[in-house]
């Protein structure tokens, strides 16, 4: 079995775009947890009424802008996670340094990074559109917009990766399930270096509605956002909803060691499994069993 290694990092998160600017802010104990009230009155009526935002601004500042990184053809095509998938895929590919040109290298590269829940925004407002217009006020990129796997597809397209173009949609664990469904792509030979990970961008007033009336987000907290995600205090109140993408860079170990590639660390094993239990809540064995 070959053994895997991460080369590269990416990342669009709340505390900003590029991973040395995120890391930076973390450690110095900024929050990337907003209001979002002031967005609308549809978010005035939410009872949870913080999320985790990716900061809107200039590029240099690490905001985000998407015509700062994609054409206005692009953003057309892209729902708003695969704009920040192709985004964190092209800081992960420069921090590893690999554009390959080869036919060969093209398609020993692939692409795994999946989504939870996608564009919610795409859904609803097409849902208008049409209860207004009918069919016709659909957009002929509506469905290719929703679909998971383009944001993976987008990213290979660009960059010519024939390899394994791979989509999963496991809600909380899909970034979990990319990454490790990717290094045994590596493992087995399928590929020799896979982008993986994982993009969301749900911030939206359905999703807030919904988590909100499954009592699943923290409704205590609204005047003090920074306040609101404490999962392991004894007065947590809940989740907050984020946004973002990470992606990285897994590499077949003697692929990297032969270009001379920076290793950060080595995926050493993975293992996967369902609890079999409930919608939401987990057992008291779950996470146990993936290890066995």
């Amino acid at each position: 079995m070959r053994r895997v290694v991460v080369t590269g990092l990416g990342i669009v998160s709340p505390l900003g775009l590029g991973v040395r600017r995120s890391w930076k802010r973390l450690i110095n104990g900024e929050c990337g947890i907003v209001s979002v009230k002031d967005r609308g009155p549809q978010f005035e009526q939410q009872t949870c009424q913080v999320a985790a935002a990716v900061p809107q601004g200039s590029k240099e500042d690490g905001g985000w802008n998407a015509s700062d990184w994609l054409s206005r053809d692009d953003q057309r095509k892209m729902a708003q996670y695969a704009q920040y998938a192709i985004v964190a895929a092209q800081e992960a590919l420069d921090d590893a340094g690999w554009y390959p040109k080869t036919s060969y290298d093209q398609e020993m590269t692939g692409v795994c990074i999946g989504s939870g829940i996608g564009s919610l925004e795409d859904i609803y407002d097409t849902s208008l559109a049409y209860d207004k217009g009918g069919p016709k006020k659909v957009s002929p990129l509506f469905v290719p917009r929703l679909l998971i796997n383009l944001a993976a597809g987008h990213i290979s397209m660009k960059y010519g990766f024939k390899g394994p173009n791979h989509a999963v949609t496991t809600a909380c664990t899909t970034s979990a399930h990319s990454i490790g469904d990717a290094s045994r792509f590596i493992a087995h030979s399928d590929a020799n270096l896979i982008l993986a990970g994982g993009s969301e961008s749900c911030i939206h007033p359905l999703a807030l509605a919904g988590f909100s009336r499954s009592r699943s987000l923290c409704t205590t907290s609204n005047a003090h956002p920074h306040l609101s995600s404490r999962p392991f205090d004894a007065t947590r109140a809940g989740f907050v909803i984020g946004e973002g993408a990470g992606v990285l860079v897994l590499e077949e170990l003697a692929h990297a060691r032969a270009r001379g590639a920076n290793i950060y660390a080595e995926v050493s094993g993975y293992g996967a499994s369902a609890d079999a239990w409930h919608m939401t809540a987990p057992p008291a064995d779950g996470t146990a069993r993936p290890a066995r």
